[in-house]
């Protein structure tokens, strides 16, 4: 579903990443780690078409080259970014973004009653106030009313490749257990590719089976599964050169 072969990733001169090389098949969960700086965000947004990166080499998604297609173009083929800080947007409504963009990617109009049925049931799933519908993106709202609202654009718009970068950061227990949930239904429903960044066991332990990248000095230092993962969030990032390749892949 979405390749990465051989990029070179650069900000303002600087060499994020030499010969980056990823694949991600359909229905498959990948996690990024690694320390804080060593870059995990910059690769999502470069998939996601962030131009503040420059890069050398190829992106392609279903086949389809992406390497300089736009933000715009990208969502439309259905890859979605949740991040940690959710943008504020004055002015629109969630109800308003939503029957645009869903318009937008399908060429069709929306029909207005099956939209809003959705909306509800969409915002009883996940304990959000159905008054979120209609008021401005992101004002005013909490950090764990953000991230269910990012949770809301999703679940409308359908993506079939999805992006979480750090959506668990400053969310209580309870909060990052609800979001871990329904992030999961979301995936039993409708089994799109999804990129996880994270430093907290309770997302990704919410899945049974994902691929797990390493990330250190500009490149994937290990590759592997389920218990590569425990094992750095158990013993951190120091000594992960150490670790020994019996779950590597």
């Amino acid at each position: 579903m979405l390749e990465l072969t051989d990029v070179n990733l650069y900000i303002n001169d600087k060499v994020l990443f030499n010969n980056l090389n990823l694949k991600i098949n359909a229905g498959e969960i990948h996690v990024l780690m690694g320390k804080n700086g060593v870059g995990k965000s910059s690769i999502a947004k470069t998939i996601m078409g962030d131009d503040t990166y420059k890069i050398k080499g190829s992106i392609k998604y279903n086949g389809k080259d992406i390497t300089n297609l736009s933000i715009y173009e990208r969502a439309k083929l259905g890859i979605y970014l949740l991040n940690q800080t959710p943008t504020q947007i004055e002015g629109v409504t969630n109800a308003e973004m939503l029957r645009i963009a869903l318009s937008e990617k399908t060429g069709k109009p929306v029909d207005i009653f099956a939209f809003n049925k959705e909306l509800e049931s969409a915002c009883e799933l996940l304990e959000l106030d159905k008054s979120f519908i209609h008021r401005e993106i992101n004002v005013g709202c909490s950090g764990g009313e953000r991230k269910k609202i990012e949770l809301l654009h999703m679940w409308i718009l359908k993506p079939s490749f999805i992006i979480l970068d750090e959506i668990d950061s400053g969310l209580d227990v309870d909060a990052i257990k609800l979001v871990a949930s329904r992030i999961k239904k979301y995936y039993e429903e409708y089994n799109p590719a999804i990129l996880i960044i994270t430093h907290s066991s309770t997302l990704i332990n919410t899945f049974d089976n994902f691929i797990v990248h390493v990330l250190d000095n500009g490149k994937i230092v290990k590759e592997g599964d389920k218990s590569l993962a425990n094992t750095v969030l158990e013993t951190g990032f120091k000594n992960i050169n150490a670790i020994n390749n019996e779950h590597l892949l």
